[in-house]
């Protein structure tokens, strides 16, 4: 039995947004949430708007319905019957539950989403003569509005491409449009079945006659929208193709919502872009956790009693520190103590220490004792062992290993002396005639 028709709602026309195929109130429950809300929808081609008031311009949520599955009526949970105020909303990737006012307000949100989504009015709803009209011109709109745009499943993309994106995305859909190979300004219908575990892709060809496209099959089929070419196919596969749609719904813009002061409707405000930075000056502190600023410094010149002493000598590759210790940069060298004095290296020991006098030294002969030349050699060394000026500062282990290693070498030379003798005294027994 058919219901009496009730006045539509006429309210204020929204700015933001195109008018709307049909709009009321619904109350809309996700899968995530856990009653429901009460919302002011619309709908508007293949989109459904959410807003907080029907007052407002901006849409809180939207749907998209070219991923629709089906619709389904929807009885409470825990009741064994449907007060006809239920219904639910089945998508590609989830479902959604809505609550309306009356089984009337129902039936028409059925009727106009089924009538944008399938491109033809329903006959298997309970509907009056008025609203099948209005599902009427909202079919003519539809379609109007498909000729001039692209479905959201073509992509400029080639064979190959298509092949692959199919192939990696099979979640997103598997039906693709793309531009045709021949040039001639029609379209290919890219499709990915699974045949046994084995993926399955097929190409169709659409030609572009005038206004209309022909898809190019056994028996050609006309059509005047390339949203109409996508029904064919959706239609005429029992629905197991499906369009193909990334998952890329994001938005650019930051925006928020906002009261308005003058008559407190909210109101859709767009989050400026930040500034260029500025030159630096007295702002705020740096937040918490992050890198300290170091104050400016202020340059003074630097005054003649502040400035380093000139060096001793421009030939000499060094400089002398003032107070501080050298740094320990080298590699494979002794690390010298921080509790050991470090002794420094003399300086040009040349320009300190006089060379000692040649003297030209007589052969001794073999007769004699050779004491006098140990004397000789002792002294000559201890004079290149005595500490001169340059060598004041060599340290009491360097002494001792130059006292040892002179101690060697003397008792070498006696050992040495003491054989010469012995031979000589033999030598001298053995020949009588050299004691006359």
């Amino acid at each position: 039995m058919a219901l009496a028709l009730r006045p539509p709602r006429v309210p204020k026309p929204k700015s933001g947004l195109p008018s709307h195929y049909h709009e009321s109130f619904l109350e809309k429950k996700g899968p995530r949430d856990r009653d429901y809300k009460k919302f002011w929808a619309g709908l508007q081609g293949l989109t459904l708007y959410f807003y907080n008031s029907y007052r407002d311009s901006q849409y809180m949520e939207k749907l998209d319905l070219g991923v629709f599955v089906k619709l389904t009526d929807e009885s409470p949970w825990g009741s064994s019957h449907d007060p006809g105020t239920h219904f639910c909303l089945v998508l590609r990737h989830q479902e959604i539950k809505f609550k309306v006012e009356s089984l009337e307000s129902r039936e028409m949100w059925k009727g106009f989403i089924l009538t944008v989504v399938e491109l033809r009015v329903p006959s298997n709803l309970t509907l009056l003569p008025g609203h099948l009209y209005m599902m009427a011109e909202a079919l003519a709109k539809e379609e109007a509005r498909r000729a001039l745009e692209m479905p959201s499943c073509f992509l400029k993309v080639s064979r190959l491409e298509a092949q692959l994106l199919l192939e990696r995305h099979p979640e997103c859909g598997n039906l693709l449009l793309r531009p045709s190979g021949d040039g001639a300004g029609g379209v290919s219908v890219s499709t990915l079945q699974t045949l046994n575990g084995t993926p399955v892709v097929q190409h169709y060809k659409v030609k572009r006659e005038g206004p209309k496209y022909v898809i190019d099959v056994k028996e050609p089929f006309s059509c005047t929208s390339l949203d109409a070419v996508v029904n064919y196919f959706v239609s005429h596969s029992n629905k197991k193709l499906m369009p193909f749609l990334l998952d890329d719904d994001y938005e650019k813009v930051i925006g928020y919502v906002e009261a308005d002061k003058e008559n407190g409707e909210s109101v859709w405000v767009t989050a400026s872009a930040p500034s260029a930075p500025s030159a630096p000056g007295p702002g705020p502190a740096p937040p918490r956790g992050g890198p300290k600023q170091l104050p400016p410094s202020s340059i003074a010149p630097v005054s003649s009693q502040d400035k380093l002493p000139p060096l001793l000598n421009q030939d000499e590759n060094y400089v002398i520190p003032t107070g501080d210790a050298p740094a320990a940069n080298y590699v494979n060298q002794d690390v010298p103590s921080p509790s050991r004095p470090v002794v420094p290296k003399p300086r040009k020991l040349a320009m300190f220490q006089a060379k000692p006098p040649i003297v030209p030294m007589s052969e001794p002969k073999k007769g004699l004792n050779s004491g006098l030349a140990r004397k000789l050699a002792v002294s000559s060394a201890q004079a290149f062992s005595s500490p001169t000026t340059g060598l004041a500062d060599v340290t009491a282990e360097l002494k001792g290993k130059l006292q040892r290693r002179l101690a060697l070498e003397h008792a070498a030379e006696c050992t040495g002396d003491q054989r010469a003798n012995l031979q000589a005294w033999r030598v001298s027994q053995a020949d009588p005639s050299s004691q006359n």
